[in-house]
């Protein structure tokens, strides 16, 4: 296994992570302070976010690589469209914001599974992306819910 494909493929996951934060800090004002429990949960998956963060910077540093700490193009563009549509959506927006959420969420999860996939880490690495990936999966698990309830 080649060092850089690593390094590569953990700087691709930091761009999920990115993507996942800011996508959480536009989520804030329109659903999170809706309710004290909400406003919990968005403490949580923002601290677990960032801790994942740290992770994989950490990993790809002790491979020699320099981590791309900056959100992706493609994640990029999908905030702006969310935004876009968001502003002509008054009816159900806690819902439709939700729903954008298990979007991003769902496209986290594909992208840790094919870096799983795709043998390109180490066992070190490989270790913490699962781990990182279980935690993805009950996030978005969690936002499921979220967005049930919103649809009672």
């Amino acid at each position: 296994m080649e060092n850089s494909k690593t390094i590569s493929v953990l700087n691709d996951l930091l761009h999920i992570i990115n993507d996942r934060l800011q996508g959480f800090e536009k989520v804030e004002g329109k659903v999170w302070e809706k309710s004290h429990k909400l406003q919990d949960q968005y403490e949580h998956f923002t601290s677990q976010c960032k801790v994942m963060k740290n992770e994989i910077i950490n990993l790809i540093t002790e491979r020699g690589g320099n981590a791309n700490d900056s959100a992706s193009f493609s994640g990029s563009l999908h905030r702006a469209w969310i935004d876009l549509k968001n502003s002509f959506i008054v009816a159900h927006l806690e819902e439709s914001t939700l729903q954008n959420v298990l979007f991003g969420e769902n496209a986290a999860i594909q992208a840790y599974q094919e870096a799983l996939d795709s043998d390109d880490l180490d066992s070190e690495s490989s270790a913490i992306v699962s781990e990182q990936l279980k935690k993805i999966k009950d996030s978005c698990h969690e936002f499921k819910g979220i967005a049930d309830n919103f649809k009672a």
